[in-house]
C-alpha cells in the first residue's frame, strides 16, 4: 500500500524547492539587469534664503524681486538648459547654457522687475532643454506690484 502521507511530503518538498530555486533566478537576473534608472530633471526655486518659502509676493514697481533657481540633471546624459523668465507674458531675462553632468546640479540667485502697477502678476521661469524650442518645465510666481510712490 502507498503511504499517501509520503507522496504529499515529496511533492511539497519538490514544489518548495522549484519556488525557492526560481526566487533566486529572479533575483540574480534583477542584480545582473537593474532596471532603468527614471529619466526626468528636477526644476525648482527657493526664496532668497534658500528655502521653499519666503517668495516676493509683494513688490513695488520698478523693484527686484528675486529667488535661486535650482535645475538637477537626471536624465543619465550631459544636457545643455536654458532659462527663460517672462513677467506677465514678456521675456524679462533668463540665463543660456547652463552645462549639466548626470546628477550634477546648479543653483544661482536671480532677479526680476515688474514695472506695472497691479495684483497678481505672473512671474514664469520656464526651462528649456538643449537646442529645444518647446518649454521643458516650468514655474511660476504671483506677485502683487504697488505704486512706491503711494
Amino acid at each position: 500500500m502507498i503511504n499517501v502521507s509520503s507522496v504529499r511530503d515529496k511533492v511539497l518538498t519538490a514544489v518548495l524547492i522549484a519556488a525557492v530555486a526560481g526566487a533566486a533566478g529572479m533575483l540574480g537576473y534583477t542584480i545582473a539587469h537593474p532596471p532603468n534608472p527614471e529619466r526626468y530633471t528636477e526644476f525648482y526655486i527657493l526664496g532668497p534664503e534658500g528655502k521653499a518659502a519666503d517668495y516676493p509676493q509683494e513688490l513695488g514697481v520698478g523693484e527686484e524681486g528675486r529667488v535661486i533657481v535650482g535645475i538637477v540633471n537626471r536624465e543619465q546624459a550631459a544636457l545643455s538648459y536654458r532659462l527663460e523668465i517672462r513677467t506677465d507674458g514678456v521675456i524679462s531675462g533668463g540665463i543660456e547654457g547652463v552645462q549639466l553632468e548626470p546628477d550634477q546640479k546648479w543653483e544661482e540667485e536671480v532677479a526680476f522687475i515688474l514695472d506695472r502697477i497691479g495684483d497678481q502678476q505672473k512671474v514664469e521661469f520656464l526651462l528649456y532643454r538643449q537646442g529645444e524650442d518647446e518649454v521643458y518645465e516650468s514655474l511660476y510666481l504671483w506677485v502683487d506690484v504697488e505704486d512706491v510712490a503711494a
